[in-house]
């Protein structure tokens, strides 16, 4: 590493007046934007000079001055409120995120049109049924569409209907791990109307701030899912 060496006092005094400038110089900006923001000493200031030169003939109203006051105390309180939220929004992110990390390892419930099925373990969910049906029908294909099961579930009153598929085709095999399309259908006033269909999923991990969507749930075999689009959580299961 180069060093400077100062060899005579003539030096010293230069550098030492270079160095005292460049101090005053640093001091200086360092006050100008501090003037730049005026705080409620500044306000009090400006205010007392104000009556101090103002028209003896035509002073200023007690109406006015406490308008002129009360803007200053809206706008700075106004300031202090947008730091008062900010506070907040970060203490309910955190809570958010540790609320989020908890999930880890559950089953959460959420809108899709397909379910992961993992080895040994059955898929649930609901269908949104709007009203009465004689033959609600659930539809479950692999990947490249072939039909693996129909659950015929029989007349059914409107509401959320619980579903459960045990892993098993139409013959009571038990199919491969993987990812399953699901379709409900019913017969409502004498047509055949697809459902909206809910299915629990595992979360395997959470993201947290990184993507600019919010907290993501990662869910297996089934990519991402925003935190708010979760609407029930299951026990953990592993």
């Amino acid at each position: 590493m180069a060093v400077t060496t100062i060899n005579n006092s003539n030096n010293i005094a230069d550098f030492s007046s270079q160095f005292k400038a460049e101090k005053k110089d640093a001091a200086e900006q360092a006050a100008e934007t501090t003037r730049k923001e005026l705080g409620q000493e500044d306000f009090f200031s400006l205010l007392t000079q104000e009556l101090a030169y103002q028209d003896p003939f035509k002073p200023v109203e007690n109406s006015d001055m406490v308008a002129q006051m009360a803007s200053f105390t809206t706008a700075d309180g106004i300031s202090n409120m947008d730091s008062k939220f900010e506070q907040l929004n970060t203490i309910m992110s955190s809570n958010q995120a540790l609320q989020a990390s908890s999930l880890v390892g559950t089953k959460v419930l959420a809108p899709a049109s397909s379910a992961f099925l993992s080895g040994g373990e059955d898929v649930s969910g609901r269908i949104e049924l709007p009203q009465s049906a004689p033959n609600l029908r659930l539809q479950i294909a692999n990947q490249v569409g072939e039909v693996v099961k129909v659950l015929d579930m029989g007349e059914q009153k409107s509401g959320a209907i619980a579903f459960n598929w045990d892993g098993t085709d139409m013959n009571g095999k038990k199919v491969a791990e993987g990812s399953y399309r699901l379709k409900a259908s019913a017969s409502i006033d004498g047509n055949a109307q697809d459902l909206k269909i809910s299915s629990f999923q595992h979360v395997e991990s959470v993201n947290i701030g990184n993507t600019g969507n919010g907290i993501m749930l990662n869910l297996k075999g089934m990519g991402s899912l925003p935190l708010s689009e979760a609407t029930e959580v299951a026990a953990k299961t592993y």
